[in-house]
């Protein structure tokens, strides 16, 4: 099973020796979470990840990457989203996690302006809290991403109040079905 995580251009051009375009990411079979975008953001200087899964808007933020770290990134992310589950409140095992992820295969960008528009707009609520961390060694990263996966969204177009929910909620159902 593979997750295909499709990268923006910024982030293309830092993990440029991970990206796979040799195969058409629709032949092989797809992890029940289905695909995931990826983005590079600065904080102090140090370069951070945004994945969110396109399904649930679910955002998993990995802080201080290196490019050393990239090899291992798979196991990297896989840790940083179990972790954030658990703190979401959504109560899984690793194993379990870990099957539904399977490998991570990075794609260049599909331009989803979608879920590209909801990293933006996660990021601009992101900054915001931030500042009152000032350093990234002080910041709360998981309650920072808790607080990303707990924005009211809605997932459908319509006009009623209650289609919007909560990221977090989403991911929980999708996990636990």
């Amino acid at each position: 099973m593979e997750t295909n995580i499709y990268t923006t251009k910024k982030l293309e051009k830092f993990v440029k020796k991970l990206i796979r375009t040799d195969e058409d990411p629709h032949d092989r079979s797809h992890s029940l979470l289905g695909d995931w975008n990826a983005t590079l953001f600065y904080v102090d200087r140090k370069k951070c990840l945004l994945f969110t899964n396109k399904k649930t808007k679910y955002n998993v933020i990995l802080s201080n990457i290196r490019a050393s770290d990239l090899s291992s990134i798979g196991e990297i992310f896989k840790n940083a989203f179990y972790s954030q589950l658990v703190y979401d409140g959504i109560i899984s095992t690793y194993d379990h996690i870990k099957s539904l992820t399977g490998r991570l295969i990075f794609r260049p960008t599909d331009n989803d302006r979608s879920t590209l528009g909801f990293q933006n707009h996660s990021l601009a609520n992101w900054d915001w809290w931030r500042d009152k961390y000032v350093t990234l060694e002080n910041m709360p990263m998981k309650e920072l991403n808790g607080r990303i996966n707990n924005v009211p969204i809605k997932l459908v177009k319509s006009y009623k109040t209650e289609d919007y929910t909560f990221a977090s909620t989403e991911m929980k159902k999708l996990i636990l079905e």
